[in-house]
This record gives structure tokens, C-alpha cells and sequence, in this order.
């Protein structure tokens, strides 16, 4: 695994050994995170990535987050509550020297604590596959304040998922056995937050 484009292009990852089948580690292999990061920039849908507060959740070896660090996101937040995992963000971290530029929650991702710092505005969401994690995850983010208005989601399964209260679904993209959600939160969902903090 390597980073595909920007800063650190050509920088290999850590390799992943034999994973944590438990976890069912499964990193976001290089063709797909190249063909995911030329459609996030070609234009079609803005730029959610240059300049983003980036929350990877089920976060694995790190690499989607990473690889929007070197095309020009500002901060990531990580999530994962698996060992190895953890293990292998924090020494891909620290071969990007990007520790200035990352935090690592070591939690699960479906229960997420209250958001401390500016909310994200590009979230990665890589669950294990079939398993209805990645709905409760999104409920949790929007629920703790850790998404900003109209948050853009790239959300990894097996098959496509239905937008989730609070969010608008924007396209389906396969890829191979990959199928990518892509979501945006619901502006009206934000108004409404805005709304209340107003009154109090």
C-alpha cells in the first residue's frame, strides 16, 4: 500500500501482516483509493477535499484519511477501536510525519463522544461490510457535533445504502466488489441545528 497522489505521493504504508480477521480489517485497496480521490476532484461535486477537517471513521491502516492529508486536507481525526488497527495509524502517521496534522480516537466508531474541536466537513466511512454499523456510526457523528453543515460522506460496502435521517444521498459508485455511497448532510438538518442554538 502506498499513497496514490499530492504531498506524499509514492510514501509506502505499513504493511499490513495478517491483519485482525476479528476487526475484519480490510484497508481500501490503491486502485480504488486512486479512482475514489480523481472523481472527489474532478470537479463534479466541488472540492471536498483540499482545506477539509477530515473524520475517518472504522478508520483501518489510515490510509483514506492520509491520502486526503497529502491532497490537501487540513486536519484528520481518526476512529478506530481495533489494536492493530491502531497500530498501523500510528505508525503510518509517524512515517508521514503528519502528527502535527492527525488525532487518533481509539473508540468505537458507533459510539463516538461529544465532538471538541471544529466538525468535520469530509467524513470516510469504511465499516465491516454488511453488518448495519455504518447508519449507527453516521447517527453518532451528527448526534455528538462532530459533523459540519452539508458534511460530505463517502460511505465503503458491499452494496449500496440508502441515505440515513439527516442526510441526502448524492450517487452510488462501484468498484468492483466495492460499492461507494456518496451523502451529503441534509442542509435542512443543519438550519434546524442552527436554529436551536439560535433560541438557546
Amino acid at each position: 500500500m502506498r499513497i496514490i497522489g499530492g504531498e506524499y505521493r509514492g510514501r509506502k504504508l505499513a504493511a499490513l501482516g495478517k491483519g485482525d480477521a476479528g476487526a475484519h480489517l480490510r484497508p481500501t485497496t490503491d486502485r480504488v483509493r486512486e479512482s475514489l480521490f480523481s472523481m472527489l476532484m474532478g470537479g463534479r461535486f466541488g472540492d471536498p477535499v483540499s482545506d477539509a477537517v477530515v473524520l475517518d471513521l472504522f478508520a483501518g491502516t489510515g490510509a483514506l484519511g492520509l491520502e486526503a492529508l497529502s491532497r490537501g486536507a487540513s486536519h484528520c481525526t481518526f476512529v478506530d477501536d481495533g489494536r492493530v488497527a491502531q497500530r498501523l495509524i500510528s505508525q503510518n502517521v509517524a512515517e508521514l510525519r503528519a502528527k502535527d496534522k492527525t488525532r487518533l480516537l481509539r473508540c468505537n466508531a458507533t459510539r463516538l463522544p461529544a465532538c471538541d474541536r471544529a466538525p468535520a466537513t469530509l467524513v470516510f466511512l469504511d465499516p465491516p461490510y454488511g453488518r448495519g454499523h455504518g447508519a449507527v456510526a453516521l447517527a453518532s457523528a451528527l448526534e455528538q457535533g462532530w459533523l459540519a453543515p452539508e458534511a460530505f460522506v463517502v460511505w465503503e460496502e458491499s452494496a449500496t445504502q440508502a441515505a440515513p435521517e439527516g442526510f441526502a444521498l448524492l450517487e452510488h459508485k462501484r468498484y468492483g466488489d466495492t460499492w461507494v455511497t456518496l451523502l451529503e448532510r441534509s442542509p435542512k438538518d443543519a438550519e434546524e441545528d442552527g436554529d436551536e442554538g439560535d433560541a438557546a
